[in-house]
């Protein structure tokens, strides 16, 4: 007996039934970028293992343990990218787009990162990222999180995640706050846990991120990046925070708020969730305007966040969201000749209503059993060819979902006139073709 092969641990696939939850999340977020001038890319989920390793950090948690890296038939050291950025930045730098103004991307696609699985966080995720360069105003922050919280409203989510902002400065200044912060910690290092411990000489800052309770007590008295911020930095968070209030947006600053990747700078945010347990971040950003500079490029501004979908399609099932891709119209035909002319019917029908979901019974099977699967499909109305249509050139109408109404016989140009009066009528079309 042969093995049954199974999907890799933590990369999950999307059954039928899924999909259309999916799809729907995917236009929402394609509907929004449209509207705020975003322009999508597409970058290889393979890169230079160094394209990470130099711009994410060394010493950070993707990069020691959470990276897929292998050496090809080259010898060359290949990893699946676990993070957008980099990528869209070296697009940007190897076709000679960040010199020509501002640019402002997304892009939607898998990550990959070998981590424990659970739920929100799997090895293969899927992420939409979204950047702009080329603005070093704080209105590029502003709009930033004006779009993110945009994409909360377009899917109506009942309970809204929670932002939270914070400021990094520069590196400089993150530099010295660094040296005090190791300085301090130095003294607990026994008492920190074991990750902190490991960052202590290296990444210091994700210390503060840490969600070990007696970690936490230990770095409440810790300094205070605030404390080295000098007036240009705390100019440029006091004027996102103003911005914020003047849009109407709900803010908290959060101090311990760090991102976990080096490049980052000045303003950085998350979109909190409680509905969604350990895995509460929903959408996390900031500004990184010296990683096209740390790329080989001039010094260009830049800003940007990634959102996990399926973080959001948890938020969405678990009020109830659920959307069934629907079939409108079933022709159902007996074999031979009424089988070839409902493939061509169909396929004229495809041609004019384009947005019609038409299925065409394939495979033995009698009108009874055709008629199970129309109903199972969810069409509203089973088209129906059998000899005596073909010879007649006409079509059967069933109301599948209507007892009261009966079966109608339509030549085929008649129902071409009655499908275009159901486009007509709105309130018919939604309620017999949705």
């Amino acid at each position: 007996m042969v093995e049954s092969i199974q999907a890799i641990r933590g990369m999950n696939d999307v059954l039928p039934e899924d999909s259309a939850l999916w799809r729907y999340l995917e236009n929402k977020l394609r509907q929004t970028l449209h509207g705020f001038g975003y322009d999508e890319i597409r970058t290889p989920i393979l890169e230079k293992t160094e394209l990470f390793k130099r711009n994410i950090g060394e010493v950070t948690d993707i990069v020691e343990k959470e990276m897929y890296v292998f050496n090809d038939r080259n010898g060359d050291s290949l990893a699946l990218r676990p993070e957008g950025t980099a990528s869209a930045v070296r697009l940007g730098l190897e076709h000679g787009l960040l010199g020509q103004g501002v640019q402002k991307w997304w892009y939607l696609g898998p990550m990959y990162r070998h981590e424990r699985p659970q739920k929100g966080r799997y090895r293969q995720f899927y992420q939409l990222g979204v950047e702009a360069f080329g603005v070093s105003s704080v209105d590029i922050d502003l709009e930033m999180i004006l779009l993110s919280k945009m994409i909360w409203d377009s899917l109506g989510l009942l309970k809204m995640p929670q932002l939270q902002i914070n400021t990094l400065g520069t590196s400089a200044e993150r530099a010295e706050h660094k040296t005090a912060l190791i300085e301090y910690l130095t003294q607990y290092q026994a008492e920190l846990d074991e990750d902190s411990q490991r960052r202590l000489q290296t990444n210091p800052l994700r210390i503060l991120d840490s969600k070990v309770e007696s970690t936490q007590r230990l770095i409440a008295n810790a300094p205070k990046l605030s404390d080295y911020l000098q007036a240009d930095s705390k100019a440029h968070f006091s004027q996102v925070c103003g911005g914020l209030e003047a849009l109407g947006i709900t803010y908290t600053v959060n101090t311990s708020l760090v991102r976990g990747l080096d490049y980052y700078t000045h303003t950085v945010f998350e979109w909190v969730s409680d509905q969604l347990g350990a895995q509460g971040t929903v959408c996390a950003g900031g500004r990184y305007d010296a990683l096209v500079e740390q790329m080989g490029g001039a010094a260009v501004p830049a800003i940007g966040f990634a959102l996990g979908l399926e973080r959001l399609l948890l938020l969405l099932e678990q009020q109830g969201m659920k959307i069934e891709a629907k079939t409108d119209l079933y022709l159902v035909s007996s074999e031979g000749l009424p089988r070839l002319k409902a493939l061509q019917l169909a396929q004229s029908l495809r041609l004019q209503f384009k947005a019609l979901r038409i299925s065409v019974h394939c495979g033995e099977a009698g009108f009874k059993n055709q008629f199970k699967k129309a109903d199972k499909s969810g069409a509203k109305l089973a088209l129906i060819l059998g000899e005596e249509e073909c010879a007649n050139k006409t079509i059967t109408l069933k109301y599948l979902r209507d007892a009261n109404k009966s079966q109608e016989v339509l030549s085929w140009s008649e129902l071409q006139a009655f499908l275009t009066k159901l486009y007509e009528n709105k309130e018919m079309l939604s309620g017999i073709l949705s």
